[in-house]
């Protein structure tokens, strides 16, 4: 009879462990494991006037580098040190740093400082997970210094960097630049006026995790022929972080042909709650 109980025993036992072996991760782990990487495709620039030390430690000493995507430049963060050619257009997977930043969330809405040493911990650790107590520590003080200084400019966290193709480009040859848009001439239209022609853009916005207090800004920029957004002249931060591409405005004409035009957007950041 003992011989049975101790058999018994033993079978509830390997019962218990192999349900234990067998269950998978926490709903938790498996959306972290789930969560995809960032993808984003420009031209490489390199800019040798970023000379501090911070700058520098971005791309583990070497030189300052950013992927232009339209009128975002993100600023490449490199684990270790990659040649990058600049005007080559290329495209890097990793972490969006201020997304995913704020993905994270600030119990404090930003009232504390931005951002939280430990966001930044848990980005980094996203991106390169593995790496050395005493590496990580480096990078995450990098990072958050980085984004501090200029929250709005996005920071990207490499994992995968590749050049583009001809055949992944999607043409044979570098498209020849139309000589007639070179020459669209540009006026300077007053922003009450220019105001009129907006059909569509989020002229009222909530305030960043960064800048929680709000505010309105004038921001200057250049409006293409076709009424879309095509640089922005300004070094505020707050105008950085309008999303430029949802902006449209009725074409302008003189003599009957289409023009660019510089003026100035207001643009109201509602204080957070």
């Amino acid at each position: 009879m003992y011989r049975d109980a101790c058999v018994f025993c033993f079978f509830v036992l390997t019962l218990a462990g192999l349900g234990g072996c067998s269950s998978g991760p926490s709903a938790n782990e498996s959306k972290k494991a789930a969560t995809p990487l960032d993808k984003i495709q420009g031209k490489a620039e390199q800019v040798p006037s970023e000379s501090t030390a911070t700058d520098a430690a971005l791309n583990a000493g070497g030189p300052s580098v950013y992927l232009v995507d339209g009128l975002r430049r993100y600023r490449l963060f490199f684990k270790t040190a990659l040649p990058v050619e600049a005007g080559k257009e290329y495209v890097a997977e990793g972490v969006y740093a201020q997304k995913a930043i704020d993905e994270i969330g600030d119990p404090d809405q930003g009232k504390n400082g931005y951002p939280l040493e430990p966001s930044c911990d848990r980005v980094v650790r996203m991106a390169w997970p593995g790496l050395a107590f005493d590496v990580t520590d480096s990078q995450v003080s990098v990072l958050c210094a980085r984004v501090k200084r200029y929250p709005a400019r996005p920071v990207f966290l490499v994992t995968r960097l590749q050049p583009v193709t001809l055949k992944e480009s999607g043409s044979a040859a570098e498209p020849k630049k139309d000589a007639k848009a070179e020459d669209i001439p540009e006026v300077s239209v007053a922003a009450n006026k220019q105001r009129a022609l907006l059909i569509e853009g989020p002229t009222v916005q909530t305030a960043p995790l960064w800048a929680p207090a709000g505010g309105t800004v004038q921001c200057k920029l250049v409006i293409g022929e076709e009424g879309k957004i095509s640089e922005l002249r300004t070094g505020v931060q707050l105008c950085e972080s309008v999303p430029w591409s949802q902006f449209s405005y009725k074409p302008t004409v003189r003599g009957g042909h289409p023009v660019k035009v510089e003026t100035e957007v207001e643009v109201r950041f509602e204080a957070r709650k």
